[in-house]
């Protein structure tokens, strides 16, 4: 099975195995919002991933 490169592209791998990714809705229509829900916006998110889905997205990352 091959590694989902449309999602993988999303997701950056830890040297330790977290997995990270930019929450959605902030590519747009950013102008009117405040400046603490913007620099919110800019942090990236760390979420757990069952091995379940690793090996289905994932195949071919290290770590």
């Amino acid at each position: 099975m091959k590694t989902n490169k449309s999602y993988a592209k999303r997701l950056k791998v830890s040297k330790n195995g977290k997995i990270t990714a930019r929450k959605p809705g902030q590519n747009h229509f950013n102008a009117k919002e405040g400046g603490r829900s913007q620099l919110a916006k800019a942090r990236a998110t760390t979420f757990t991933m069952s091995n379940k889905y690793k090996s289905r997205f994932m195949v071919n990352v290290t770590k």
